[in-house]
């Protein structure tokens, strides 16, 4: 699919075909045996929907959660037993991909309750924040990072890098490691040249845009760099517009618009995809043994990001640029 010029009414028009149209499933593939991580699986999201498939078809998943990971747990046993299926190994811990101290934490719990072994990462973790512009200020992490940034990409960045050497040891031993990050045709907000001047007035819409560009960059060049060392294929994906406790758990929302949601939220799936629905690239490429990895995917296919995501030396100095901060933590 060629790439869409990201104008508004372009987007609704290809949201339109893409809600009318038939819905792409990943097919199902025998993952028994398989290690998987999955950030951002709490209950009623598009990572809780990949985790509860791939569990389904066999591996053994680690979820994470921002809060109460034994809550997304205990549902996901719960809902895969439900259905008839006979769940593995499924393990769930708190992961906040804006401290560094928790992304260590959770990279060694890892390690230790997975015995160092590690098939397919999933960075499906992200945030959405101030979808109204009703903030008069930039918010930043405890570090000082503007707070998508910090946490879609440089938390992402951080944990990758603190989980490569497994999924590198996996790959030489099966001939197949994954990593797919979850994006978004929002990466069109983002510019290649706001990754090495960076402006402090990015509206949230903006910063999420270009936190997503990042993602496509880390995973393109995660390919270049491992695919032959480590038989690592990566992805980068669009999920689809869904209706999920991401796109509608809106922090500090008015009384008004949290009305409008429980009115609105029954008419929800003739608008938006269901999480399930949204989940399906994501499944594919983490799947799919015939993935040609170094692609950015929708709709369980092939599909071409905005060209800047495709800029190889833009790619290595963010690679660089980021590789440098996680040396300054000091957690390798």
């Amino acid at each position: 699919m060629a790439y869409r010029p990201g104008s508004g009414i372009s987007k609704a028009f290809h949201h339109m075909w893409e809600l009318c149209s038939r819905k792409p499933m990943a097919e199902r593939v025998d993952m028994s045996g398989r290690k998987v991580i999955v950030t951002g699986g709490t209950p009623g999201s598009i990572g809780y929907q990949v985790a509860r498939t791939l569990a389904a078809w066999g591996a053994d998943v680690a979820v994470t959660c921002p809060r109460d990971s034994a809550t997304a747990r205990e549902t996901l046993l719960r809902d895969l037993r439900d259905a008839g299926q006979r769940p593995n190994g499924i393990e769930a811990h708190r992961l906040d991909l804006a401290d560094a101290g928790s992304v260590a934490d959770f990279a060694a719990w890892y390690r230790e309750t997975f015995g160092g072994r590690l098939d397919v990462l999933i960075n499906n973790a992200g945030i959405l924040r101030d979808v109204l512009w009703r903030w008069r200020e930039r918010r930043v992490s405890a570090d000082g990072f503007e707070i998508h940034w910090r946490t879609n990409y440089l938390g992402t960045f951080h944990l990758t890098r603190l989980l490569l050497s497994m999924l590198l040891e996996s790959g030489r031993r099966s001939g197949d490691a994954r990593v797919v990050n979850v994006s978004s045709h929002q990466h069109d907000k983002g510019s290649n040249d706001r990754f090495f001047a960076p402006s402090d007035r990015l509206d949230s819409w903006t910063a999420y845009g270009q936190s997503k560009l990042a993602l496509i960059h880390h995973a393109l060049e995660l390919q270049r760099r491992y695919a032959s060392d480590g038989n690592l294929r990566t992805a980068a994906v669009h999920p689809g517009s869904a209706y999920s406790n991401m796109t509608f758990g809106w922090q500090d929302e008015p009384r008004w618009l949290r009305r409008t949601k429980r009115l609105v939220t029954p008419l929800a799936p003739l608008i938006l995809l269901t999480p399930e629905q949204a989940a399906q690239t994501t499944i594919h490429c983490a799947t799919d043994p015939h993935l040609e990895g170094g692609h950015y995917h929708e709709r369980c296919a092939k599909a071409e990001p905005i060209p800047d995501a495709r800029d190889e030396a833009a790619s290595r100095r963010l690679w660089e640029e980021s590789d440098r901060w996680v040396r300054s933590l000091g957690q390798e």
